[in-house]
């Protein structure tokens, strides 16, 4: 039904020479071939731009766009914005797809009806040698996600969402305001509110997605990635005074997602600033993430030590970790 649809793949990348040519080979494999690969050099100065054309010369699905850093949500629009499909996917250049992404998700798009203008999927968190590291715990929302968009981005990526080009026109696209104002990391987000505003969103209930969290990449920076959060949340109630109560949720949701985040990958350093900006916004907020995040699991670790417990994965679990993402390592 969907084999002969032409997908616009757009790939963001600014000096992604390390990463860029694992993600394009990802992109190329789909099992999806009718696809237009647009890969958005957004003024890199390594070698981001050759390893692009390489591509491009190998494989004439494949073309790229030059323009002066600008930033993430700009290289995205320019991207989508010079595509020829009705259907949209962007996929960061540090992460990777499994090969049936696309099919999957354009036969559960046609599936959900002219109603649905999203179509995502769950994801692993992969290393700097995309070996697996870590399990999204997949959500299961799916048609009208107005309440559950407003308290947490569930979706989690920008990797992995295949999206109607009528959704994104009418959500105007990434908002590159957030770059101007020094709070980049949440366009992504920002976008699938509003379109959840009027579009119905459908899942691929699998780990389609490898999402590579690096020290050194955009969301690593907790503290800016939670500033960004916070202004998406000023939009959220702006347009949705009633719906108030779900966003501050949200920010809570989130803060203490950052807090637990930096804690499990040793950023202890970051918990100052992250506490303190939530302090000058949020100060009841603040104090309760200090208590349930920070000085109660720390009391609990101590507890555990005495005990001398141990933590056990459960089996599919610990046969997922440490593998290498690919085919052979998305299990349903």
């Amino acid at each position: 039904m969907s084999r002969g649809d032409l997908v616009s793949v757009v790939v963001p990348a600014y000096n992604g020479q390390a990463t860029l040519d694992e993600t394009l080979r990802s992109v190329r494999g789909q099992t999806h071939e009718a696809l237009e690969i647009i890969v958005v050099d957004d003024g890199s100065t390594d070698s981001t731009r050759a390893i692009a054309e390489q591509h491009a010369a190998a494989d004439a699905r494949v073309r790229v766009l030059h323009q002066p850093n600008a930033g993430v949500a700009a290289a995205r629009n320019a991207g989508w914005q010079d595509a020829r499909s009705p259907f949209i996917a962007f996929v960061d250049a540090d992460d990777l797809w499994a090969p049936t992404k696309i099919e999957r998700q354009l036969d559960a798009l046609h599936a959900g009806g002219d109603r649905v203008g999203l179509v995502y999927c769950w994801f692993v968190r992969i290393d700097h040698a995309s070996r697996i590291v870590g399990l999204h715990e997949g959500p299961l929302w799916q048609g009208d996600v107005m309440q559950p968009i407003l308290m947490s981005n569930f979706i989690g990526n920008g990797s992995s969402a295949l999206m109607r080009r009528e959704a994104l026109v009418e959500a105007g696209g990434f908002d590159a305001g957030l770059q101007t104002k020094g709070a980049h990391g949440c366009e992504d987000y920002l976008l699938y509110f509003r379109v959840a505003e009027t579009w119905h969103f459908a899942l691929v209930p699998d780990r389609l997605v490898g999402y590579r969290q690096l020290p050194d990449n955009m969301s690593s920076d907790r503290t800016r990635m939670l500033r960004s959060w916070m202004l998406v949340h000023d939009e959220m109630i702006a347009r949705h005074p009633d719906r108030a109560r779900a966003a501050k949720q949200g920010v809570r949701n989130y803060a203490a997602w950052l807090v637990n985040d930096a804690l499990s990958q040793r950023a202890s350093g970051q918990l100052a600033p992250l506490l303190w900006l939530l302090l000058t916004e949020q100060p009841a907020t603040a104090v309760r993430v200090l208590i349930n995040n920070v000085l109660r699991p720390w009391v609990g670790k101590l507890l555990r030590r005495q005990r001398h417990a141990t933590v056990t994965l459960s089996a599919p679990t610990a046969r997922l970790l440490g593998r290498p993402f690919g085919a052979d390592a998305v299990e349903r």
